[in-house]
């Protein structure tokens, strides 16, 4: 049997599951999850395999209208990741329906060559006679190859559109080790982890103006790992917010964080949290490349 090996790009709207899907898909926690659109910021890559194929998912940053810098780098950071793709699965979330979100990115997907898959997510809580009549209009507006209907939560329907992903990779060599399931660094996810962990326990107290820097990681002697990490917020208030009275929030952050960086690095970590007003840290160079995104002029 030969190998086989390519890249599917995930595009969507924010909120759509995209995240939660290429979870399902390899089998394990790679993206950050969050109930917040845009927590996407990179090309977070998780690697499915099926058979002798290797599936590399490229999950874009939702694709929205971009009106800051730093939404401008990640839209040019979802387009990107779909630049090499040999196939592009569209996730729509059959639940909230067709938007002008939606139908936006139907329309920029008209001008790209490659093969493309319409995947409707949420299936489990989508009104059930709503999904034919999706699938109907944006199979009229775009010709997809297939049409898939899963929920990424319940795992229904995920080992369909993984057997679908792999059969359409084309042959070549696996461009990764069978146990390797995302090609983000350990001193990125960390950063990821906290950032997720700030959105899950702050929601709507702390807006999209904060970023979790690494400024340092450190390899013990005992195994153990150290990670000193600087949350960067715009403004005093937000400082307040995440620090909470007497210290007790940023001491939950750093505890569910530590916990959730140690089952991901399979070591015991020390995770040191401070927090920075930096009022314009999304104007800043330095901090777009430690998100890995690119500047935007």
């Amino acid at each position: 049997m030969s190998e086989h090996c390519g890249l599917v790009a995930i595009v969507g709207a924010p909120n759509a599951g995209k995240s939660t899907l290429v979870n399902a898909l390899v089998g394990q926690k790679v993206a950050i999850v969050s109930p917040k659109a845009q927590t996407t910021r990179t090309r977070l890559m998780g690697i499915a395999i099926e058979g002798e194929a290797q599936v590399m998912l490229v999950d874009t940053p939702g694709i929205f209208e971009p009106r800051r810098r730093l939404d401008r780098a990640m839209v040019q950071a979802a387009w990107g990741g779909a630049a090499d793709a040999d196939l592009i699965a569209l996730i729509v979330d059959a639940k909230a329906g067709l938007g002008p979100k939606v139908m936006s990115i139907v329309e920029a997907l008209k001008s790209r060559p490659e093969p493309k898959l319409l995947v409707l997510n949420k299936v489990d809580v989508a009104a059930k006679d709503k999904l034919l009549v999706h699938a109907q209009r944006l199979t009229e507006a775009l010709p997809f190859e297939d049409v898939y209907m899963v929920s990424a939560a319940t795992g229904d329907g995920i080992a369909d559109l993984k057997r679908a992903l792999a059969e359409r990779m084309p042959e070549g060599p696996w461009h990764f080790p069978e146990d390797q399931v995302s090609d983000i660094t350990d001193r990125m996810l960390a950063a990821e982890v906290t950032r997720e962990q700030l959105y899950l326990q702050l929601h709507a107290e702390l807006p999209y103006a904060s970023a979790v820097e690494t400024e340092a990681y450190k390899e013990r002697p005992d195994g153990s790992v150290e990670i000193h990490q600087q949350i960067l917020v715009a403004r005093p208030t937000q400082r307040a917010i995440v620090l909470g009275k007497g210290g007790a929030q940023i001491r939950a952050i750093g505890e569910k964080a530590r916990a959730e960086i140690g089952a991901q690095l399979g070591r015991k970590v020390h995770l040191y949290l401070h927090v920075k007003v930096k009022p314009d840290w999304d104007e800043d160079r330095g901090v777009f490349r430690d998100l890995g995104l690119d500047w935007v002029e």
